[in-house]
């Protein structure tokens, strides 16, 4: 599971550093709003799940 989350989070960056290079307008915008949610979600999954150390 959490190497799947972790998976999500760096393909969303790239693409998200990719739209901004390479996209334009509502296209951007879209495939920015899509790569966030996917970046928020997982970095909130991994931290919920992660291992406490007492």
């Amino acid at each position: 599971m959490k190497a799947l989350l972790w998976f999500v989070l760096a393909v969303a960056v790239v693409v998200n550093a990719f739209s901004s290079l390479t996209l334009d307008g509502a296209t951007e915008i879209a495939v920015s709003i899509t790569t966030g949610v996917a970046v928020i979600g997982s970095i909130t999954a991994l931290v919920l799940t992660r291992e406490k150390h007492s």
